[in-house]
C-alpha cells in the first residue's frame, strides 16, 4: 500500500487532528486515512447511470424514443483491427 507524506503542516492542525481522532477511538493515521477517503470517495458521489436516467426522466425520454436508434444502427458485426 503507498504512503504519504504531509510536511508542513500548522500545530493547530496537526493538534486538532490529534483532538478529533480521539474522539473517535483511533489514531491520527487511522483518522488522516478516514478523513482523505471521504473527501475523495464521498457518499453521494454521483454515478453515471444514474445521471443520465435522471436527465432522460427530466426531459420525458421514453422507451419508443430509443426504439429509433434499433432502426437506424447497423446491424452488421464490426471487422476485427488488423495489426499487419
Amino acid at each position: 500500500m503507498p504512503s504519504i507524506t504531509v510536511r508542513n503542516v500548522p500545530d493547530e492542525v496537526h493538534r486538532a487532528l490529534r483532538v478529533r481522532a480521539a474522539q473517535h477511538g483511533r489514531s491520527a493515521e487511522a483518522e488522516i486515512r478516514d478523513i482523505l477517503e471521504h473527501a475523495v470517495k464521498p457518499e453521494q458521489r454521483v454515478r453515471m447511470g444514474d445521471a443520465l436516467a435522471a436527465l432522460g426522466r427530466k426531459i420525458g425520454l421514453t422507451n419508443e424514443d430509443f426504439a429509433v436508434f434499433e432502426q437506424v444502427r447497423d446491424k452488421m458485426p464490426a471487422e476485427p483491427m488488423r495489426f499487419e
